[in-house]
């Protein structure tokens, strides 16, 4: 009997919810919050892909940083939470766990890519250095 009991209440929870939750999305209280996270994953698409974005990757904390001088922009991407400061006014905003891990992969991937071509350039140097000390030895 106690079992049943439980279980009616249980689903008048979860019905309760939903209907909290839909009434939410209809009158549109959370349009602000949503309006601020696609603003801010915009600005923060735009920012990697721009070619005056400096980025930085901190090991230890595993923050990652960009910093835009013309701009005079810097974001700080840290635990679902993304801080976009314009000299003037800082704004924080949170993220889902896939927004924000969308945003870490892009980024992600773009200091990749510098990394590369950092690497490329590096071996380039050094294949050039290898055949003249091969050239001197041979001579």
């Amino acid at each position: 009997m106690f079992e049943i009991i439980r279980r009616f209440v249980r689903r008048k929870y979860v019905r309760y919810l939903i209907n909290v939750r839909y009434s939410k999305l209809i009158s549109g209280e959370n349009t602000e919050a949503s309006q601020n996270e696609k603003s801010c994953k915009s600005i923060c698409y735009k920012l990697i892909n721009q070619p005056d974005s400096k980025f930085l990757i901190a090991p230890i904390s595993g923050k990652r940083y960009i910093k835009n001088s013309r701009l005079d922009l810097f974001v700080i991407l840290d635990d679902k939470r993304v801080r976009i400061i314009n000299h003037a006014y800082p704004y924080d905003v949170r993220f889902t766990d896939r927004d924000f891990d969308r945003i870490t992969k892009m980024y992600d991937n773009k200091t990749e890519t510098i990394r590369q071509e950092f690497e490329n350039e590096m071996e380039s140097q050094i294949q050039n250095s290898l055949s003249t000390i091969l050239n001197r030895l041979n001579n």
